[in-house]
């Protein structure tokens, strides 16, 4: 494991590390292990960009488990409660980073296609959709077309309420910062040779904002199509061509939402209502069938209450709880031949009631602007022609030293969404408002609830964005 859980400085900008250490390197990994081969009998070809073939060796099923919520910095916050975790953490625990915007739908989609989110396009929690004044909600797909019977799915957090916050964790303030970020953070993880990376999937075509508007309109639709605006195929897919069995196992109503349909697209679904329904569902698939087998699962609730009641809230402490009991079922029940791979889409961090700004009580905010999308810790600011100076200067003023507004050119070269497609860059605003201490910019009148959470996430400090991976291979193994 490199490095004692948690870290030093909670607030210290941390730049994804694409290709050997991100969410992203998780499933070509874990293929790499099963190996596989296609239809016409052709070895399949999986990168391993976190050199997990070796530790792994002989291992024919692999359960995949993220925990939504549960980063890295939160582990030594779970210890009391959660000693199988960090038990398992301190043995075969090693970080990672999400990609950036740390957030659930983003990660989501980066895990499922392996790809960077520049090129998978589900480019945060919400994005303007190009060429219209609407805004997509990834976790919130109404509109989105169902895939053929039987399609699988899998699932996005589930939604989230609360109250007004009074939690202060973490306590400390944030590092100040100038200008256009050039983002450094810690080592990426060593230990196992990491190959040059993973391979970018290539699928079908993606929609330009000029094309999207149209095509909208004349569809009569008001959102667009998962499987255009997510183009690439899913690992779970190339996984099924190659041989692999795969299966997705999250709550019933997750297994065909607009986001499962763009991050997934597995084989089989199975609903699990809840944590003990999780481990029966992902060892039953687990063990079905004599081939190379890949099961994911899903568990939201950390998240929740973190979102509602704040880190090390009571009610926080007995999710994680609940993941704990988890995992030791998991562990004691895998085959012979099996391993666990577990992770998470993001850390959290509590905002105090003084770190919140309002764009629906200060009209300055507003000012210059179009559309305005992201999360509350990181705002795309869609600007007036002629505006985006003047809206960089209000928001860089209001928000201080304790976030970088800078604009979607200097985002993208700085490397934060790996390489992005000219028909994704709309979907990310003018500017991009990122916070670094700990404050917000809610919408208490557009996103109530998003406005009354306690705990937060979206941004690139090292709480939120690093991540654990657990490589936990069968304790009944010969």
């Amino acid at each position: 494991m490199t490095g004692p859980l948690g870290g030093a400085d909670p607030f210290a900008p941390v730049h994804p590390h694409y290709h050997g250490g991100s969410l992203a390197d998780v499933l070509p990994s874990a293929l790499a292990v099963l190996g596989g081969t296609s239809g016409a009998g052709r070895a399949a070809r999986f990168t391993d960009p976190l050199g997990l073939t070796g530790p792994l060796t002989g291992v024919r099923r692999i359960a995949v488990l993220l925990l939504d919520g549960l980063g890295w910095y939160q582990l030594p916050v779970a210890a009391p409660y959660a000693p199988t975790l960090v038990d398992l953490a301190h043995r075969y625990g090693r970080p990672l980073t999400s990609g950036f915007p740390s957030t659930t739908p983003t990660s989501l989609v980066t895990l499922g296609t392996g790809a960077t989110p520049g090129a998978h396009g589900v480019l945060g929690f919400r994005v303007n959709v190009p060429g219209t004044d609407r805004v997509l909600t990834h976790i919130d797909w109404p509109k989105a077309p169902v895939a053929g019977p039987g399609f699988p799915g899998g699932g996005p957090a589930s939604p989230v309420g609360g109250h007004r916050p009074g939690a202060t964790w973490p306590p400390t303030g944030a590092p100040e910062s100038t200008g256009a970020p050039e983002l450094t953070g810690v080592e990426a993880p060593t230990g196992a040779e990491v190959p040059t990376g993973a391979e970018e999937p290539t699928g079908a075509e993606v929609l330009t904002g000029a094309e999207e508007k149209p095509r909208l309109a004349a569809a009569g639709e008001d959102e667009p199509d998962p499987r255009r605006w997510q183009p690439l195929p899913t690992r779970f897919e190339q996984a099924g061509a190659a041989g692999v069995t795969t299966t997705v196992v999250s709550r019933p109503e997750l297994a065909r939402t607009g986001l499962s349909l763009a991050a997934y697209r597995a084989e089989a679904h199975r609903g699990a209502a809840d944590a003990d329904a999780l481990a029966t569902e992902m060892l039953a698939a687990l063990t079905d069938g004599d081939g190379p087998t890949l099961v994911y699962g899903y568990h939201p609730d950390v998240d929740r209450y973190g979102h509602r009641h704040g880190i090390d809230s009571p009610q926080w402490r007995d999710a994680v709880a609940v993941v704990d009991r988890l995992l030791a079922r998991l562990v004691d029940g895998l085959p012979a031949d099996a391993a666990l791979l577990v992770t998470a889409d993001h850390g959290q961090l509590d905002i105090p009631a003084q770190g919140r700004l309002d764009l629906d009580t200060d009209p300055r905010l507003r000012a210059g602007t179009r559309v305005i999308a992201g999360e509350a810790r990181v705002r795309y600011l869609h600007t007036e022609p002629g505006a985006r100076d003047d809206v960089r200067a209000t928001w860089s003023e209001l928000l201080g030293p304790d976030a970088w507004v800078v604009t979607r050119e200097e985002a993208v070269e700085a490397g934060w969404f790996g390489p992005v497609p000219e028909a994704h860059l709309p979907r990310i605003g003018d500017l991009v408002a990122t916070c670094l201490g700990t404050n917000v910019v809610v919408a208490s009148v557009e996103n109530p609830i998003e406005a009354g959470l306690v705990a937060y996430h979206g941004s690139c400090t090292a709480t939120e964005m690093t991540i654990p991976l657990l490589t936990v291979r069968s304790p009944h193994r010969r």
